[in-house]
Protein backbone atom coordinates (compact mmCIF):
# COMPACT_ATOMS: atom_id res chain seq x y z
CA UNK A 1 0.00 0.00 0.00
CA UNK A 2 0.93 3.13 -1.26
CA UNK A 3 2.55 5.15 2.07
CA UNK A 4 4.50 8.18 0.98
CA UNK A 5 1.70 10.80 2.40
CA UNK A 6 1.34 9.76 6.12
CA UNK A 7 5.32 8.45 5.92
CA UNK A 8 6.00 12.71 5.38
CA UNK A 9 7.59 12.10 1.89
CA UNK A 10 6.28 15.93 0.70
CA UNK A 11 8.14 15.91 -2.72
CA UNK A 12 6.74 16.52 -5.96
CA UNK A 13 8.66 15.78 -9.44
CA UNK A 14 7.42 18.53 -12.28
CA UNK A 15 8.82 18.55 -15.74
CA UNK A 16 9.75 22.60 -16.78
CA UNK A 17 9.62 23.93 -20.95
CA UNK A 18 7.47 23.56 -23.74
CA UNK A 19 5.24 20.62 -24.52
CA UNK A 20 5.14 17.96 -26.58
CA UNK A 21 8.52 17.51 -24.65
CA UNK A 22 11.70 16.74 -26.28
CA UNK A 23 13.84 13.58 -25.30
CA UNK A 24 15.88 15.32 -22.66
CA UNK A 25 12.37 16.27 -20.64
CA UNK A 26 11.19 12.81 -20.91
CA UNK A 27 14.41 11.03 -19.26
CA UNK A 28 12.87 11.05 -15.51
CA UNK A 29 14.64 10.45 -12.23
CA UNK A 30 15.89 7.77 -10.23
CA UNK A 31 16.12 7.32 -5.71
CA UNK A 32 17.58 5.67 -3.14
CA UNK A 33 16.87 4.13 -0.10
CA UNK A 34 19.90 4.02 2.15
CA UNK A 35 21.06 4.19 5.43
CA UNK A 36 23.34 7.51 5.27
CA UNK A 37 23.53 8.00 9.25
CA UNK A 38 24.21 4.21 10.02
CA UNK A 39 21.62 4.24 12.98
CA UNK A 40 20.39 0.81 11.04
CA UNK A 41 17.26 2.71 9.88
CA UNK A 42 17.04 3.45 5.73
CA UNK A 43 16.49 6.77 4.31
CA UNK A 44 15.46 8.27 1.40
CA UNK A 45 16.81 10.19 -1.43
CA UNK A 46 14.79 12.02 -3.89
CA UNK A 47 16.71 13.27 -7.10
CA UNK A 48 15.72 16.44 -8.90
CA UNK A 49 16.83 19.72 -9.56
CA UNK A 50 16.51 20.03 -6.17
CA UNK A 51 17.87 16.49 -4.31
CA UNK A 52 15.49 15.86 -0.84
CA UNK A 53 16.73 13.36 1.85
CA UNK A 54 14.40 12.20 4.96
CA UNK A 55 15.35 10.67 7.69
CA UNK A 56 13.81 7.29 8.41
CA UNK A 57 12.81 5.81 12.29
CA UNK A 58 12.43 2.50 11.41
CA UNK A 59 8.49 2.79 11.83
CA UNK A 60 7.66 4.30 9.03
CA UNK A 61 8.32 8.20 9.17
CA UNK A 62 10.47 10.17 7.39
CA UNK A 63 11.83 13.82 8.27
CA UNK A 64 13.09 16.11 5.56
CA UNK A 65 17.09 16.73 6.64
CA UNK A 66 18.03 18.26 3.42
CA UNK A 67 18.86 21.74 4.90
CA UNK A 68 21.06 19.62 7.99
CA UNK A 69 22.95 17.69 5.29
CA UNK A 70 23.34 20.56 2.89
CA UNK A 71 21.61 19.05 0.19
CA UNK A 72 19.81 22.78 -0.54
CA UNK A 73 23.02 23.73 -1.82
CA UNK A 74 23.05 22.28 -4.46
CA UNK A 75 21.64 22.89 -8.07
CA UNK A 76 21.97 21.12 -10.99
CA UNK A 77 19.77 18.96 -13.70
CA UNK A 78 20.07 16.08 -11.39
CA UNK A 79 19.02 12.88 -12.60
CA UNK A 80 20.02 9.71 -11.06
CA UNK A 81 22.26 8.71 -7.95
CA UNK A 82 24.76 5.84 -6.96
CA UNK A 83 25.23 4.99 -3.18
CA UNK A 84 28.77 3.77 -1.99
CA UNK A 85 31.34 4.07 0.85
CA UNK A 86 34.23 4.83 -1.88
CA UNK A 87 36.57 5.49 1.26
CA UNK A 88 35.53 2.71 3.47
CA UNK A 89 35.18 5.39 6.35
CA UNK A 90 31.89 3.19 7.71
CA UNK A 91 29.59 6.00 5.84
CA UNK A 92 27.92 5.88 2.29
CA UNK A 93 28.19 8.62 0.10
CA UNK A 94 26.47 9.58 -2.69
CA UNK A 95 27.13 10.22 -6.45
CA UNK A 96 24.37 12.31 -8.83
CA UNK A 97 24.06 11.49 -12.37
CA UNK A 98 23.33 14.62 -14.24
CA UNK A 99 22.75 16.44 -17.29
CA UNK A 100 26.00 18.50 -18.14
CA UNK A 101 26.91 17.88 -14.80
CA UNK A 102 27.72 15.14 -11.96
CA UNK A 103 28.32 15.63 -8.67
CA UNK A 104 30.36 13.22 -6.11
CA UNK A 105 29.06 13.99 -2.45
CA UNK A 106 31.34 12.65 0.46
CA UNK A 107 29.48 11.60 3.91
CA UNK A 108 30.73 13.22 6.78
CA UNK A 109 30.20 10.87 9.18
CA UNK A 110 26.06 10.94 9.25
CA UNK A 111 26.45 14.63 9.68
CA UNK A 112 25.79 16.18 5.99
CA UNK A 113 27.12 16.07 3.02
CA UNK A 114 30.07 17.85 1.40
CA UNK A 115 30.81 18.16 -2.71
CA UNK A 116 33.84 16.37 -3.87
CA UNK A 117 33.71 16.53 -7.17
CA UNK A 118 36.62 18.82 -7.81
CA UNK A 119 39.06 17.66 -5.64
CA UNK A 120 37.80 13.40 -6.16
CA UNK A 121 39.69 14.52 -10.02
CA UNK A 122 36.05 13.83 -11.93
CA UNK A 123 34.52 15.90 -14.34
CA UNK A 124 31.03 16.86 -15.59
CA UNK A 125 28.94 14.31 -18.05
CA UNK A 126 27.61 15.01 -21.24
CA UNK A 127 24.22 13.33 -20.15
CA UNK A 128 25.13 10.87 -17.17
CA UNK A 129 22.04 8.39 -16.26
CA UNK A 130 22.59 5.49 -14.08
CA UNK A 131 25.58 4.34 -12.15
CA UNK A 132 27.63 2.18 -10.18
CA UNK A 133 30.28 2.00 -7.48
CA UNK A 134 32.01 -1.78 -8.00
CA UNK A 135 35.24 -2.92 -7.22
CA UNK A 136 36.48 -3.29 -10.53
CA UNK A 137 39.98 -4.43 -9.80
CA UNK A 138 39.57 -6.45 -6.51
CA UNK A 139 41.44 -3.73 -4.37
CA UNK A 140 38.77 -3.36 -1.69
CA UNK A 141 37.79 0.14 -2.74
CA UNK A 142 34.70 0.98 -4.85
CA UNK A 143 35.52 2.03 -8.80
CA UNK A 144 32.93 3.93 -10.02
CA UNK A 145 30.81 3.31 -13.78
CA UNK A 146 28.69 6.11 -14.86
CA UNK A 147 26.40 5.68 -18.11
CA UNK A 148 26.03 8.04 -20.75
CA UNK A 149 23.25 8.65 -22.94
CA UNK A 150 23.48 10.64 -26.44
CA UNK A 151 24.80 13.73 -27.68
CA UNK A 152 21.70 16.19 -27.14
CA UNK A 153 21.52 20.07 -26.18
CA UNK A 154 19.41 23.04 -27.08
CA UNK A 155 20.48 23.58 -30.48
CA UNK A 156 20.59 19.82 -31.83
CA UNK A 157 18.21 18.86 -34.51
CA UNK A 158 15.19 17.56 -34.50
CA UNK A 159 14.25 18.89 -31.28
CA UNK A 160 10.72 17.06 -31.92
CA UNK A 161 9.44 14.67 -34.82
CA UNK A 162 6.27 14.61 -37.12
CA UNK A 163 3.87 11.57 -36.38
CA UNK A 164 0.87 11.35 -38.42
CA UNK A 165 1.16 15.80 -38.44
CA UNK A 166 1.71 15.49 -35.25
CA UNK A 167 4.88 16.40 -33.10
CA UNK A 168 6.62 14.33 -30.43
CA UNK A 169 9.75 13.42 -28.56
CA UNK A 170 11.61 11.77 -31.49
CA UNK A 171 13.89 8.42 -30.21
CA UNK A 172 17.12 7.51 -29.74
CA UNK A 173 17.91 6.67 -33.21
CA UNK A 174 17.93 10.52 -34.06
CA UNK A 175 20.53 10.72 -32.15
CA UNK A 176 24.39 10.08 -31.83
CA UNK A 177 25.41 7.82 -28.63
CA UNK A 178 26.85 8.93 -25.64
CA UNK A 179 29.14 6.34 -24.03
CA UNK A 180 29.86 5.69 -20.12
CA UNK A 181 33.21 6.48 -18.00
CA UNK A 182 35.10 4.26 -15.51
CA UNK A 183 36.86 6.02 -12.53
CA UNK A 184 39.26 4.18 -11.03
CA UNK A 185 39.30 4.65 -7.05
CA UNK A 186 42.99 5.42 -6.04
CA UNK A 187 42.34 6.21 -2.38
CA UNK A 188 42.84 9.40 -0.42
CA UNK A 189 39.65 11.04 -2.40
CA UNK A 190 41.08 10.62 -5.70
CA UNK A 191 39.58 9.16 -8.80
CA UNK A 192 41.22 8.70 -12.26
CA UNK A 193 39.80 8.39 -15.56
CA UNK A 194 40.71 4.14 -16.60
CA UNK A 195 37.72 4.13 -19.52
CA UNK A 196 40.18 3.97 -22.12
CA UNK A 197 43.09 2.44 -20.59
CA UNK A 198 40.78 -0.71 -19.22
CA UNK A 199 38.90 -1.24 -22.50
CA UNK A 200 35.75 0.32 -21.03
CA UNK A 201 35.25 2.60 -24.09
CA UNK A 202 34.16 -0.51 -26.10
CA UNK A 203 30.56 0.07 -25.57
CA UNK A 204 27.31 0.59 -27.52
CA UNK A 205 26.53 4.10 -26.05
CA UNK A 206 23.34 5.42 -25.25
CA UNK A 207 23.13 3.90 -21.40
CA UNK A 208 20.49 4.14 -19.53
CA UNK A 209 20.46 0.65 -17.80
CA UNK A 210 23.71 -0.57 -15.35
CA UNK A 211 24.18 -3.02 -13.29
CA UNK A 212 27.49 -5.12 -11.73
CA UNK A 213 27.63 -9.18 -10.79
CA UNK A 214 30.00 -10.79 -8.21
CA UNK A 215 33.44 -11.40 -9.44
CA UNK A 216 32.93 -15.21 -10.68
CA UNK A 217 35.74 -18.11 -10.34
CA UNK A 218 38.47 -16.15 -12.50
CA UNK A 219 37.85 -12.98 -9.81
CA UNK A 220 36.38 -11.20 -13.29
CA UNK A 221 33.66 -8.62 -12.18
CA UNK A 222 30.73 -8.14 -14.43
CA UNK A 223 29.05 -5.10 -15.66
CA UNK A 224 25.60 -5.16 -17.59
CA UNK A 225 24.86 -2.40 -19.64
CA UNK A 226 21.15 -1.93 -21.27
CA UNK A 227 21.54 0.83 -23.96
CA UNK A 228 18.53 2.34 -26.03
CA UNK A 229 18.14 0.67 -29.28
CA UNK A 230 21.72 -0.54 -29.13
CA UNK A 231 23.59 -4.03 -28.13
CA UNK A 232 23.43 -4.73 -24.59
CA UNK A 233 26.95 -4.71 -23.26
CA UNK A 234 28.17 -7.34 -20.46
CA UNK A 235 32.18 -6.52 -19.66
CA UNK A 236 34.25 -8.85 -17.63
CA UNK A 237 37.34 -7.10 -16.13
CA UNK A 238 39.73 -7.70 -13.34
CA UNK A 239 41.66 -4.34 -13.32
CA UNK A 240 43.02 -3.48 -16.77
CA UNK A 241 42.15 -6.34 -18.74
CA UNK A 242 38.28 -6.22 -20.07
CA UNK A 243 36.17 -8.05 -22.84
CA UNK A 244 32.67 -6.95 -24.01
CA UNK A 245 30.93 -10.59 -23.99
CA UNK A 246 27.86 -8.65 -25.01
CA UNK A 247 27.37 -10.22 -28.12
CA UNK A 248 29.29 -13.82 -27.54
CA UNK A 249 26.93 -14.17 -24.27
CA UNK A 250 23.38 -13.59 -26.28
CA UNK A 251 22.67 -10.79 -24.14
CA UNK A 252 23.44 -8.10 -26.68
CA UNK A 253 20.20 -8.86 -28.52
CA UNK A 254 16.57 -10.13 -28.98
CA UNK A 255 16.39 -13.44 -30.56
CA UNK A 256 15.83 -12.10 -33.75
CA UNK A 257 19.09 -10.67 -33.27
CA UNK A 258 17.58 -6.52 -33.19
CA UNK A 259 18.76 -4.65 -30.58
CA UNK A 260 16.04 -4.01 -27.70
CA UNK A 261 15.20 -0.27 -26.15
CA UNK A 262 17.34 -0.98 -23.26
CA UNK A 263 16.09 0.55 -19.63
CA UNK A 264 16.17 -0.74 -16.59
CA UNK A 265 18.32 -3.69 -15.52
CA UNK A 266 18.59 -6.34 -12.69
CA UNK A 267 20.85 -9.07 -11.67
CA UNK A 268 19.12 -11.94 -9.60
CA UNK A 269 18.85 -15.58 -9.11
CA UNK A 270 15.05 -16.00 -10.52
CA UNK A 271 14.83 -19.48 -10.50
CA UNK A 272 17.51 -20.66 -7.51
CA UNK A 273 19.87 -22.97 -9.61
CA UNK A 274 23.03 -20.83 -8.53
CA UNK A 275 23.49 -18.41 -11.33
CA UNK A 276 22.62 -15.01 -11.34
CA UNK A 277 19.99 -13.97 -14.22
CA UNK A 278 19.47 -10.54 -15.73
CA UNK A 279 16.31 -9.05 -16.29
CA UNK A 280 15.92 -5.75 -18.76
CA UNK A 281 13.13 -3.20 -19.15
CA UNK A 282 12.25 -2.40 -22.93
CA UNK A 283 10.05 -0.03 -24.36
CA UNK A 284 5.98 -0.25 -25.00
CA UNK A 285 4.83 -3.56 -27.19
CA UNK A 286 8.40 -4.72 -27.01
CA UNK A 287 8.69 -7.84 -24.96
CA UNK A 288 10.95 -7.61 -21.30
CA UNK A 289 13.55 -10.08 -21.31
CA UNK A 290 14.78 -12.38 -18.35
CA UNK A 291 18.09 -13.74 -19.75
CA UNK A 292 18.70 -17.15 -18.42
CA UNK A 293 22.00 -17.61 -16.84
CA UNK A 294 23.11 -21.01 -18.75
CA UNK A 295 27.25 -20.77 -17.35
CA UNK A 296 28.53 -19.60 -20.06
CA UNK A 297 25.68 -18.02 -22.18
CA UNK A 298 22.67 -16.37 -21.66
CA UNK A 299 19.57 -17.61 -23.60
CA UNK A 300 16.75 -14.41 -24.08
CA UNK A 301 13.38 -15.90 -22.14
CA UNK A 302 10.73 -13.36 -23.17
CA UNK A 303 8.57 -12.37 -19.89
CA UNK A 304 5.26 -13.09 -21.72
CA UNK A 305 6.61 -16.45 -21.70
CA UNK A 306 7.52 -17.08 -18.60
CA UNK A 307 3.24 -15.93 -17.43
CA UNK A 308 4.37 -11.32 -17.33
CA UNK A 309 1.65 -11.08 -20.22
CA UNK A 310 0.92 -7.44 -19.68
CA UNK A 311 4.31 -6.10 -19.52
CA UNK A 312 5.25 -6.13 -23.21
CA UNK A 313 2.10 -3.55 -22.50
CA UNK A 314 3.96 -0.83 -20.96
CA UNK A 315 7.14 1.52 -21.08
CA UNK A 316 9.15 -0.26 -18.35
CA UNK A 317 12.07 1.92 -17.02
CA UNK A 318 12.53 0.42 -12.80
CA UNK A 319 12.64 -3.09 -12.89
CA UNK A 320 14.00 -5.32 -10.06
CA UNK A 321 14.07 -8.63 -8.46
CA UNK A 322 12.22 -8.67 -4.52
CA UNK A 323 11.06 -11.45 -2.83
CA UNK A 324 7.65 -9.60 -1.29
CA UNK A 325 6.05 -12.84 0.26
CA UNK A 326 9.57 -14.55 1.59
CA UNK A 327 9.01 -17.82 -0.19
CA UNK A 328 12.49 -18.04 -1.31
CA UNK A 329 11.26 -17.18 -5.11
CA UNK A 330 12.77 -13.63 -6.34
CA UNK A 331 9.55 -12.00 -7.65
CA UNK A 332 9.59 -8.69 -10.23
CA UNK A 333 8.43 -5.20 -9.77
CA UNK A 334 8.31 -2.75 -12.99
CA UNK A 335 7.72 0.75 -12.66
CA UNK A 336 6.73 1.93 -16.24
CA UNK A 337 5.20 5.39 -18.02
CA UNK A 338 5.68 6.28 -21.40
CA UNK A 339 8.21 9.06 -22.73
CA UNK A 340 5.69 10.83 -25.09
CA UNK A 341 2.92 12.89 -23.12
CA UNK A 342 1.12 13.64 -26.39
CA UNK A 343 1.01 9.67 -26.81
CA UNK A 344 -2.57 9.14 -26.13
CA UNK A 345 -3.26 11.98 -29.84
CA UNK A 346 -0.84 9.60 -31.45
CA UNK A 347 -2.40 6.93 -33.89
CA UNK A 348 -0.01 4.09 -32.54
CA UNK A 349 -1.19 0.38 -31.72
CA UNK A 350 -0.68 -0.65 -28.43
CA UNK A 351 -1.33 -4.16 -26.99
CA UNK A 352 -1.76 -2.23 -23.44
CA UNK A 353 -5.95 -2.65 -22.51
CA UNK A 354 -5.65 0.89 -21.36
CA UNK A 355 -5.10 1.91 -25.07
CA UNK A 356 -2.27 4.85 -25.63
CA UNK A 357 -1.66 5.97 -21.98
CA UNK A 358 1.05 8.75 -20.69
CA UNK A 359 0.64 7.56 -17.07
CA UNK A 360 1.24 3.48 -16.51
CA UNK A 361 0.86 1.35 -13.82
CA UNK A 362 3.30 -0.06 -11.16
CA UNK A 363 3.67 -3.70 -12.32
CA UNK A 364 3.80 -6.44 -9.19
CA UNK A 365 4.86 -10.43 -10.63
CA UNK A 366 5.02 -13.41 -8.32
CA UNK A 367 7.40 -16.18 -8.65
CA UNK A 368 6.05 -19.46 -9.22
CA UNK A 369 8.98 -21.52 -8.46
CA UNK A 370 10.95 -20.27 -10.94
CA UNK A 371 9.16 -21.86 -13.90
CA UNK A 372 6.25 -18.64 -14.27
CA UNK A 373 5.31 -15.62 -12.81
CA UNK A 374 1.79 -14.55 -11.97
CA UNK A 375 0.27 -11.08 -12.53
CA UNK A 376 -0.04 -9.76 -8.52
CA UNK A 377 -0.69 -6.03 -9.46
CA UNK A 378 -4.53 -5.88 -8.29
CA UNK A 379 -3.19 -6.79 -4.45
CA UNK A 380 -1.64 -3.71 -4.81
CA UNK A 381 -4.08 -1.20 -2.89
CA UNK A 382 -6.04 1.72 -5.15
CA UNK A 383 -3.38 4.65 -4.28
CA UNK A 384 -0.31 2.32 -5.34
CA UNK A 385 -2.38 1.29 -8.30
CA UNK A 386 -2.68 4.58 -9.95
CA UNK A 387 -1.48 5.25 -13.23
CA UNK A 388 2.32 7.45 -12.98
CA UNK A 389 5.20 8.64 -15.14
CA UNK A 390 7.27 6.01 -13.81
CA UNK A 391 11.00 6.27 -13.38
CA UNK A 392 13.06 5.22 -10.72
CA UNK A 393 12.63 1.90 -8.85
CA UNK A 394 14.22 1.10 -4.87
CA UNK A 395 13.45 -1.47 -2.95
CA UNK A 396 14.41 -2.07 1.08
CA UNK A 397 13.06 -2.98 4.37
CA UNK A 398 12.27 0.22 5.48
CA UNK A 399 10.70 -0.57 8.69
CA UNK A 400 12.72 -3.40 9.49
CA UNK A 401 9.94 -6.03 9.30
CA UNK A 402 11.79 -8.50 7.29
CA UNK A 403 9.31 -7.99 3.97
CA UNK A 404 10.83 -5.58 1.23
CA UNK A 405 9.12 -2.09 0.69
CA UNK A 406 9.63 -0.10 -2.94
CA UNK A 407 9.88 3.31 -3.48
CA UNK A 408 8.74 4.45 -6.91
CA UNK A 409 9.24 8.01 -9.00
CA UNK A 410 6.70 9.17 -10.52
CA UNK A 411 8.27 12.07 -12.64
CA UNK A 412 4.82 14.14 -12.56
CA UNK A 413 3.70 13.84 -9.46
CA UNK A 414 4.40 12.65 -6.30
CA UNK A 415 6.85 9.58 -4.90
CA UNK A 416 5.25 6.36 -3.88
CA UNK A 417 6.07 4.56 -0.99
CA UNK A 418 4.65 1.37 -1.32
CA UNK A 419 4.85 -0.85 2.20
CA UNK A 420 4.92 -4.79 1.90
CA UNK A 421 1.73 -6.22 3.91
CA UNK A 422 1.70 -9.06 2.21
CA UNK A 423 -0.02 -11.43 5.19
CA UNK A 424 1.34 -14.52 6.26
CA UNK A 425 4.91 -13.74 4.37
CA UNK A 426 7.32 -17.02 5.62
CA UNK A 427 10.61 -16.68 7.70
CA UNK A 428 13.32 -14.38 6.54
CA UNK A 429 16.92 -12.98 7.52
CA UNK A 430 18.22 -8.76 6.35
CA UNK A 431 21.88 -9.19 6.46
CA UNK A 432 24.34 -6.18 6.70
CA UNK A 433 27.74 -6.93 5.32
CA UNK A 434 30.55 -5.28 6.60
CA UNK A 435 33.83 -5.93 4.62
CA UNK A 436 37.52 -5.57 6.12
CA UNK A 437 39.42 -6.16 3.76
CA UNK A 438 37.03 -5.95 0.49
CA UNK A 439 35.32 -2.93 0.25
CA UNK A 440 33.68 -1.96 3.29
CA UNK A 441 29.59 -2.01 1.70
CA UNK A 442 30.65 -5.85 0.79
CA UNK A 443 29.63 -5.16 -2.54
CA UNK A 444 29.87 -8.12 -4.61
CA UNK A 445 29.24 -10.65 -1.73
CA UNK A 446 27.46 -13.65 -2.50
CA UNK A 447 25.49 -14.97 0.07
CA UNK A 448 24.55 -19.29 0.41
CA UNK A 449 21.97 -20.28 2.77
CA UNK A 450 21.09 -24.08 2.70
CA UNK A 451 17.45 -23.96 5.22
CA UNK A 452 14.42 -26.85 4.56
CA UNK A 453 16.53 -28.58 2.14
CA UNK A 454 16.84 -25.51 -0.05
CA UNK A 455 19.83 -23.63 -1.28
CA UNK A 456 19.52 -20.23 -2.21
CA UNK A 457 22.39 -17.61 -3.23
CA UNK A 458 21.80 -13.74 -3.34
CA UNK A 459 24.34 -10.82 -3.38
CA UNK A 460 24.82 -7.71 -2.01
CA UNK A 461 24.25 -4.92 -4.26
CA UNK A 462 22.58 -1.80 -4.69
CA UNK A 463 22.41 -1.02 -8.14
CA UNK A 464 20.14 -1.97 -10.83
CA UNK A 465 17.32 -0.99 -11.86
CA UNK A 466 17.04 2.98 -13.38
CA UNK A 467 18.95 5.55 -12.06
CA UNK A 468 18.28 4.31 -8.38
CA UNK A 469 19.66 2.49 -5.59
CA UNK A 470 18.11 0.20 -3.18
CA UNK A 471 18.78 -0.78 0.09
CA UNK A 472 22.26 -2.71 0.43
CA UNK A 473 21.50 -5.37 2.96
CA UNK A 474 21.27 -8.59 1.74
CA UNK A 475 17.26 -10.41 2.11
CA UNK A 476 16.36 -13.86 2.08
CA UNK A 477 13.54 -15.12 2.30
CA UNK A 478 12.76 -18.41 3.69
CA UNK A 479 9.50 -19.73 3.36
CA UNK A 480 8.97 -22.05 5.97
CA UNK A 481 12.27 -22.79 6.79
CA UNK A 482 12.52 -22.38 11.14
CA UNK A 483 15.95 -22.21 10.96
CA UNK A 484 19.40 -21.41 8.85
CA UNK A 485 20.98 -24.99 8.77
CA UNK A 486 24.50 -23.21 7.01
CA UNK A 487 24.71 -19.52 5.95
CA UNK A 488 28.08 -18.83 4.04
CA UNK A 489 29.38 -15.65 2.77
CA UNK A 490 31.87 -15.87 -0.22
CA UNK A 491 33.92 -12.15 -0.11
CA UNK A 492 34.88 -10.36 -3.37
CA UNK A 493 38.27 -10.91 -2.34
CA UNK A 494 38.03 -15.27 -1.84
CA UNK A 495 37.81 -15.12 1.79
CA UNK A 496 34.84 -17.34 2.98
CA UNK A 497 32.78 -17.33 6.19
CA UNK A 498 30.60 -20.20 7.55
CA UNK A 499 27.96 -20.35 10.26
CA UNK A 500 25.74 -22.93 11.15
CA UNK A 501 22.71 -23.33 12.60
CA UNK A 502 21.70 -19.44 12.23
CA UNK A 503 18.44 -18.15 13.44
CA UNK A 504 15.89 -16.82 11.37
CA UNK A 505 13.72 -13.42 11.57
CA UNK A 506 16.13 -11.38 12.18
CA UNK A 507 18.51 -8.87 10.65
CA UNK A 508 22.80 -9.95 10.88
CA UNK A 509 25.51 -7.37 11.09
CA UNK A 510 28.61 -9.79 9.83
CA UNK A 511 32.05 -8.66 9.45
CA UNK A 512 34.62 -10.36 7.28
CA UNK A 513 36.17 -12.70 8.95
CA UNK A 514 34.06 -12.55 11.81
CA UNK A 515 33.77 -15.57 13.83
CA UNK A 516 30.00 -14.91 15.83
CA UNK A 517 26.95 -13.55 14.73
CA UNK A 518 25.91 -10.47 15.96
CA UNK A 519 22.05 -9.47 15.34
Amino acid sequence: MDVAEQAGLRYQWTIPGKRPMNILQTIGNGCALLDYNNDGNLDILLVGPKPALYRGDGHGHFTDVTHQTGLDTLSGHFLGCAVGDYDNDGFDDIYLTAYRSGLLLHNEHGHGFRNVTQEAGMKPQPWGTSAAFVDVDGDGKLDLYIGDYVQFGPNTQPQLCGYARRLTACGPDKYQPERGVLYHNLGRGRFQDVTHAWGFDKVSGKALGVAASPPDSTGQVGLAIANDQLAGDLIRSRGGASQNLGVASGMAYKPDGKAYAGMGIDWGDYDNDGKLDLVVGTYQNQAKYVFHNLGASFIAQNTARLGMISSAAYVTFGIKWLDYDNDGWLDLMLADGHVEDNIADLPTMSISPLGNVYRQPVVLYHNERGQTFTDQTARLDRAAQRPIVGRGLAIGDYDNDGKMDALVVDSEGKPLLLHNVTPHAGHWLLINLIGTKCNRDGYGAIVIVEAAGRKLMRFCHADGSYMSSSDKRVHLGLGSAKKVERLQIHWPDGHVDSYHNVPVDRILHIAEGAKTLRT
